[in-house]
C-alpha cells in the first residue's frame, strides 16, 4: 500500500478515509487476490487467504466487494 509511506497530496488527511482505504485494501488482498502459495495447496485452483481460513469458498471480484457498499 503506497498510500501510507508517501506524503504527498493523495495522502489521506482524514482518519476516516484512512480506515476506509485500509480496510479496502485488507479485503481485496484476503478475499480477491489468489496467492501462489495457497494456490498450489489447492491442487492449482484458485485460493485466497479467505478461502483457505474457510470463511468463503470461491474467490471475489470486485464487484462483490463494491456490492457490499450498498
Amino acid at each position: 500500500m503506497r498510500r501510507l509511506p508517501r506524503l504527498t497530496n493523495a495522502f489521506s488527511k482524514e482518519v476516516e478515509n484512512l480506515a476506509h482505504a485500509v480496510s479496502l485494501h485488507y479485503m481485496h488482498y484476503n478475499f480477491a487476490r489468489p496467492h501462489a502459495t495457497l494456490t498450489k495447496a489447492a491442487g492449482g485452483y484458485p485460493a485466497t487467504p479467505a478461502m483457505a481460513a474457510g470463511i468463503t469458498n470461491r474467490v471475489w471480484t470486485h464487484r462483490d466487494i463494491a456490492a457490499l457498499l450498498d
